[in-house]
């Protein structure tokens, strides 16, 4: 059974005393492999609680108030998406951080598609719409917040963004989402592509291969690309190869080296785990950015760069 609003604010309320203070003791600086996005940047004094890119992925706005709590105009965006949190200290209101990005998004060249505050937005279920970053990396009080779309089309592509800024013990916290709209890239290689590789270069890359934001959890969509390896190996039994994590050159050396290797043992283990190819048969390792294919100064050369090499011994 849903509780009343009148029960909701209170334990939003104690919620937010328990986990809002080991937050901000422990957030200092941006969290790791963060980045603003080009063109828009922060609220001077902010730091990015949370920071999430998806080359492809489902993202959904609000273009209009709610109506009787319910969306009344939410498009499905496909597309690139990018989430980053921001939290500032107090000091500034949510109107002036909420300002301050719409300035800066119109300069940009955005158009709005919905300006309101919490009452006019539609209240907590108008909130409870929202795709926020978890807590304690975005914090949303349905009781008190401002929200904003925009949208623009650009060089033949089209592009929307959504800002919510609210407020939590004191603390301003502002989330920015990028919507860039575009088809879903085929990044299948099957096995019969990797024996031509292996066998021509000594080498083959892969981008099916999918993993959560810094860490090295191997996503479901990343199945079929997994299965044509196992495929390629079952099919040779006398095949050994070194899986190789390849990532951008954002983010230290030292943890982009680390995060390369322990997404290759991932790989590693889950074809032996799954696929029941013998350990053995595969070695890993993970050089950061050492190796790369294209430029670390454009979005396009780092999508290259973040890979998985299959090479051949």
């Amino acid at each position: 059974m849903a509780l009343p609003h009148a029960i909701i604010k209170p334990l939003l309320v104690l919620l937010a005393f328990l986990l809002a203070p080991a937050a901000a003791l422990a957030q200092t600086r941006d969290v790791a492999g963060s980045k603003d996005f080009p063109g828009i940047g922060r609220f001077a004094g902010s730091v990015i609680s949370g920071h999430q890119v998806k080359n492809f992925d489902v993202a959904r706005m609000q273009a209009a108030p709610f109506k009787d709590g319910k969306p009344s105009d939410t498009p499905r965006l496909e597309g690139r998406i990018t989430r980053i949190a921001y939290r500032t200290s107090p000091g500034p209101s949510i109107v002036e951080v909420s300002r301050n990005f719409e300035t800066q998004l119109t300069k940009a060249g955005f158009e709005t598609l919905l300006s309101c505050d919490t009452e006019a937005c539609g209240g907590i279920p108008f909130t409870e719409a929202i795709e926020a970053l978890p807590i304690p990396q975005m914090w949303v009080d349905g009781f008190n917040y401002h929200y904003f779309s925009v949208h623009k089309r650009e060089n033949g592509r089209e592009i929307y963004a959504s800002v919510v800024v609210s407020e939590n013990n004191r603390d301003i916290y502002a989330q920015l989402t990028i919507a860039e709209l575009g088809a879903i890239e085929n990044k299948m290689v099957d096995a019969t592509v990797m024996e031509k590789g292996l066998r021509e270069t000594g080498r083959v890359a892969l981008y099916g291969i999918y993993f959560d934001t810094d860490k090295a959890i191997i996503r479901p969509e990343s199945r079929p690309t997994l299965e044509q390896i196992a495929k390629l190996l079952a099919s040779q039994v006398a095949l050994s190869v070194f899986i190789v994590g390849h990532t951008d050159s954002q983010g230290p050396y030292t943890y982009n080296l680390d995060l390369s290797r322990r997404r290759a043992e991932a790989i590693a283990e889950e074809l032996v785990k799954t696929y029941h190819i013998g350990a053995p048969r595969l070695r890993t390792a993970g050089v950061a950015h050492l190796s790369p294919v294209g430029s670390n100064a454009s979005e396009a050369g780092r999508a290259l760069n973040r890979r998985v090499e299959l090479v051949a011994p």
